[in-house]
């Protein structure tokens, strides 16, 4: 048994102050008591949970093999993400298979120290009118039975409600377990409303490769906000979307349909997938200046969202506990008796200190 003290601990009814993580010896969350006598000045906060991931510094998970997957491991626990989603871009749909089967192996590596796989997100090819730094000639419409030949460890498919399929297909993926997310698109706003109410749960990356705001036409981006129970995601690396927008989409979604991805990519190695790309001007880029994922940690996510002015506990649920449940992940994403000690603990200014997956600290 270990006990974690901190003068902050995000709980679902908020921060609790001067408090005590109790983790059993099954690395399960036993008990939030009150502290006694001093705490370290610190927050303790579930571990964070990316459900967009396309590689990170000079390893892209399209053709990670072998000791990249150690790599990529330890460069997610040094920004708290305790579970996470490597993601795959559009490409012709033939060549999904051999990454796929590289993610499959990394899943079932045996045990240690390093965050879970929750599954693969892809992101296409089934996308539309934003096709952003997403191929044009390998974004095709729905293939049915692709979709359904696709292997079990897909958890998470973003596609393009102006595609004639995605409702139909949204309501099959849904029936899968497969979380649904809405991208990459220009869709109508009925468009959009008919493909949440076939299943899909989020957009991804609001404001970012989809219709914006205006008021003659909702977009997108309006509509997803709008909507009762919709999350979206949000890059918040201070390049893809303002400081106001961050605050402007975080009170509308609320502390329950906020979530925050990285979205990064390998930018070191000059790649996403089969897309080539050069850091510029604080991303990822196309040559013709298209943003191509981000150089952000979640971490530093985290502290971007705070510093737009959203209240601390809401960030750091958009990081752990909003996508832990998207994702159907009911043992993690809150510090609750019964649930995986999968912890992230940060200095005040909400830098991570360490890292617990069950328990067990990565230093």
């Amino acid at each position: 048994m270990q006990r974690i003290a901190a003068s902050q601990v995000l709980t679902p009814s908020g921060i609790v102050r001067d408090s005590v993580v109790v983790v059993d010896d099954d690395g399960l969350v036993e008990a939030v008591e009150p502290a006694t006598g001093s705490v370290p000045d610190r927050v303790v906060a579930p571990g964070f949970v990316d459900l967009q991931v396309n590689g990170i510094d000079d390893v892209d998970c399209a053709t990670a093999d072998g000791a990249d997957w150690d790599r990529l491991d330890q460069l997610l626990l040094a920004q708290g993400v305790t579970t996470w989603c490597p993601t795959l871009v559009t490409m012709p749909l033939d060549r999904f298979a051999a990454p796929l089967a590289r993610i499959d192996a990394a899943m079932h590596r045996p045990d240690g120290l390093r965050p879970t796989i929750a599954g693969a997100h892809l992101e296409g090819p089934f996308l539309g009118g934003a096709p952003g730094a997403h191929p044009p000639k390998h974004i095709v419409p729905i293939d049915p039975s692709w979709i359904d030949a696709l292997p079990d460890h897909v958890v998470m498919v973003t596609l393009a409600a102006e595609q004639p399929l995605a409702a139909d297909t949204t309501r099959h993926l849904r029936e899968r377990g497969v979380l649904v997310s809405i991208g990459h698109t220009t869709a109508s706003h009925e468009q959009v409303i008919a493909t949440l109410d076939a299943g899909a749960s989020m957009a991804t990356h609001l404001f970012n490769g989809m219709s914006g705001l205006h008021h003659r036409d909702p977009g997108v981006a309006a509509s997803v906000l709008t909507h009762p129970t919709a999350a979206a995601s949000l890059i918040a690396d201070g390049v893809h979307v303002h400081p106001r927008m961050l605050l402007l989409a975080a009170r509308a979604l609320g502390p329950d349909r906020t979530v925050l991805v990285t979205d990064a990519a390998a930018w070191r190695a000059g790649t996403v997938g089969q897309i080539g790309v050069t850091m510029r001007d604080g991303a990822p880029r196309l040559p013709d200046g298209t943003l191509a994922g981000s150089a952000v940690t979640m971490d530093a996510a985290v502290r971007t969202l705070v510093a737009a002015g959203v209240p601390r506990d809401h960030a750091l649920r958009a990081a752990s506990t909003v996508p832990a449940r998207l994702l159907g992940l009911h043992d993690r994403g809150e510090i609750v008796p019964g649930r995986r000690a999968d912890l992230v603990v940060l200095s005040p200014e909400l830098e991570v200190r360490c890292t617990l997956v069950g328990g067990v600290p990565d230093r």
